[in-house]
């Protein structure tokens, strides 16, 4: 395969990143802070055009996702190694951030909507199909005060933005 100029490969780079995500070593020496942020910048947009690509939304398979850490949630590898690293960061900080949500099948959407509303008709869920948390992008966090603070001071270091109105948990890796 032929590959020109930086954005091919960091493209090409992402892409064999996400198809070797299940068997990545962890890492020795984590990089974090706003290198790493930059560092996944262009691995977040290649990971997010191979998986909407390749699947439709809330339809990811579990070994395409990565696990966060011990928690038991799954995100796109290059969101899942920026959680665990923010997720470092912020208990040296003593700050105890919790998750209560991330990957989420279309049936799970589906359940949410009905059970929470459209978000668009005041509600809680996106329409199926188009959440964030479909594309293994968002989190929804279990955040006291103290924890929501220190996440709108350093969630962007780590790639991650508040970027849903009305909620605070909610937090989507942009990577930018």
């Amino acid at each position: 395969m032929r590959v020109e100029g930086i954005t091919g490969i960091a493209t090409r780079m992402a892409e064999i990143r996400y198809q070797l995500a299940a068997f990545r070593p962890p890492a020795a020496a984590p990089v974090e802070g706003a290198a790493f942020a930059g560092a996944l910048s262009a691995a977040s947009a290649a990971t997010e055009a191979t998986l909407k690509a390749r699947y439709d939304n809330g339809r990811i398979p579990a070994d395409a996702l990565t696990q966060i850490g011990s928690t038991g949630h799954r995100l796109a590898a290059p969101a899942a190694t920026a959680m665990e690293g923010l997720l470092r960061a912020a208990g040296r900080d003593g700050v105890t951030i919790g998750i209560t949500d991330s990957y989420r099948s279309y049936d799970e959407q589906v359940d949410l909507a009905r059970r929470k509303g459209l978000y668009a008709q005041g509600g809680l869920a996106a329409a199926p199909g188009t959440s964030d948390h479909g594309w293994g992008l968002a989190v929804d966090l279990d955040l006291d005060a103290k924890a929501q603070a220190w996440m709108r001071a350093n969630a962007g270091r780590f790639g991650f933005t508040e970027n849903t109105p009305r909620e605070p948990w909610h937090w989507k890796f942009t990577a930018g």
